[in-house]
């Protein structure tokens, strides 16, 4: 069986180590990075077949990065499930406009995580 590939966005790298760790031991083949335009780089390179997206990032905000991923034909298609602290109405409803799949507030529940990301990508 082919791993599926996650790509986690996530400039905390205490937070950034505990999901790659939770997602690997779940059997998601994953990779890392702390900033909106090391991840645009990265959904361009791998083809994740999902992304677990920040929104509080260096360089470009998770909500950029979402539009930029469902803007694009080769992209559009991937999952994004946004994992933030920013639980306000108007931030779940940018999330919402710029085309991200799933909001998960900070701080989650990891089952609910993988669950997500199970209905996801079965």
């Amino acid at each position: 069986m082919i791993k599926k590939k996650i790509l986690i966005v996530e400039d905390e790298e205490s937070l950034l180590k505990l999901e790659s760790i939770l997602l690997t031991s779940k059997g998601y083949d994953v990779q890392g990075v702390a900033d909106g335009k090391a991840a645009l780089e990265a959904v361009a390179m791998m083809k994740p077949d999902l992304v677990l997206l920040d929104i509080m990032l260096p360089e470009i905000d998770g909500f950029e990065v979402c539009r930029r991923i469902k803007e694009d034909d080769a992209t559009q298609h991937i999952p994004v499930i946004m994992l933030t602290a920013k639980k306000s109405r108007e931030d779940m409803a940018r999330g919402e406009q710029v085309g991200a799949d799933w909001y998960i507030t900070k701080p989650f529940k990891s089952a609910m995580v993988i669950e997500t990301i199970q209905r996801f990508i079965a």
